[in-house]
């Protein structure tokens, strides 16, 4: 263990001389890829340093305890001995989740669908809460969101919200976000009290490069028509929405947003290229999840994942069993009170994997 860890700081070293080589620094694709590289490095070095701090620590004092020849000395490390030996093996089984294979796929931007399911117009208004909660949350992370597509609903609810967001490991932290979401709550026209159940579908796709997913012109059917609803002064009267329909696979895409045609084409190709390329990953994830028996960051969006209890101020999230008595504080933005189990819990499972591969 101590071996890899010198070699992580040995790479660590390498990648920091190629940041500064002429080369890499007239080359913005290549600096982004060995900054993310370099972030993710330092993380598990961190970690690997301090189990180095503390195996050391052990050793010098198993070494003066089997010496004996200072009374003082031995009594030191003797106290040493007890706090390094309830700390190490804590350490070292962090350092060791640390060490599984990095998924590169973790550091891409992603693309959020959120869609109002069954429940009518309150369906409508928790995926309005859903978008709210992961806008606080981006705001937390200081990661920049971009509206590809918006349809409203009744009430100021979404029918469906499509959005990007972009900044460090994003998509190994929103992955888990993909399933089913379901509110039970108290709507406000409700006059007798009873508590109503809706639901909400949340889709997660890692943005892809256009030289990750190449999309043929000729493979593409392109409408475009009239916006509807809010969006100034250009609305019902130019073409400006989008409607692109990937013929091979037939995924439709539209986009409305924007007065201008050709940023909605753009939009409308982000979103495209998205699910293009989650199509490829669910399909390499299936076989994984199949070897593993996990579901928990399979993306399975039919699947109810999470319940949202007004009346008890409760989030429970199925896979894992964890219930939260702090509903405010999770739609407030704090999600990483459920992200995080749900990553450790994941890790942890893909541990146990290459312990028997």
């Amino acid at each position: 263990m101590i071996e890899i860890v010198e070699k992580l700081e040995k790479k660590l070293a390498r990648i920091d001389n190629e940041l500064i080589d002429p080369v890499v620094l007239s080359d913005r694709k290549k600096q982004i890829e060995l900054n993310r590289e370099r972030r993710h490095v330092s993380g598990v070095l961190e970690v690997g340093r301090e189990y180095r701090r503390i195996k050391t620590g052990l050793d010098e004092a198993y070494a003066i305890l089997e010496d004996g020849s200072d009374p003082e000395l031995v009594a030191m490390a003797r106290e040493e001995l007890t706090a390094y030996e309830s700390q190490i093996e804590a350490v070292e089984a962090d350092f060791k989740l640390k060490l599984l294979p990095h998924d590169p796929t973790d550091d891409k931007p992603a693309v959020i669908e959120v869609r109002a399911g069954t429940g009518g117009d309150e369906a409508g208004l928790f995926a309005a809460d859903i978008f709210r909660m992961y806008q606080r949350y981006a705001e937390t992370k200081r990661w920049k969101m971009e509206i590809l597509n918006s349809s409203e609903a009744g009430a100021g609810g979404f029918k469906e919200i499509i959005f990007s967001l972009d900044g460090d490991g994003v998509y190994g932290k929103m992955k888990y976000e993909s399933g089913v979401h379901r509110v039970q709550r108290v709507p406000d026209t409700e006059t007798q009290g009873r508590i109503h159940t809706s639901a909400v579908t949340v889709a997660v796709f890692p943005e892809a490069e256009e030289v990750e997913i190449e999309i043929k012109e000729s493979d593409l059917k392109v409408d475009v028509y009239r916006s509807s609803g809010p969006g100034g002064q250009s609305v019902n009267t130019t073409d400006s929405a989008v409607r692109i329909t990937h013929l091979p696979s037939g995924l439709v895409v539209t986009c409305q947003d924007e007065k201008s045609q050709l940023k909605n084409k753009i939009k409308a190709l982000k979103v495209l290229r998205a699910r293009l390329f989650d199509a490829i990953l669910a399909e390499r994830q299936a076989k994984i999840a199949a070897e593993r028996k996990t579901m928990v960051s399979s993306g399975d969006r039919s699947a109810k994942i999470r319940t949202y209890n007004f009346p008890q101020s409760r989030v429970t999230d199925h896979r894992i069993n964890l219930s939260l008595y702090s509903l405010t504080d999770v739609l407030g933005g704090n999600v990483d009170a459920l992200i995080e189990p749900l990553a450790q819990h994941d890790r942890e499972e893909r541990l146990k994997f290459e312990a028997v591969k």
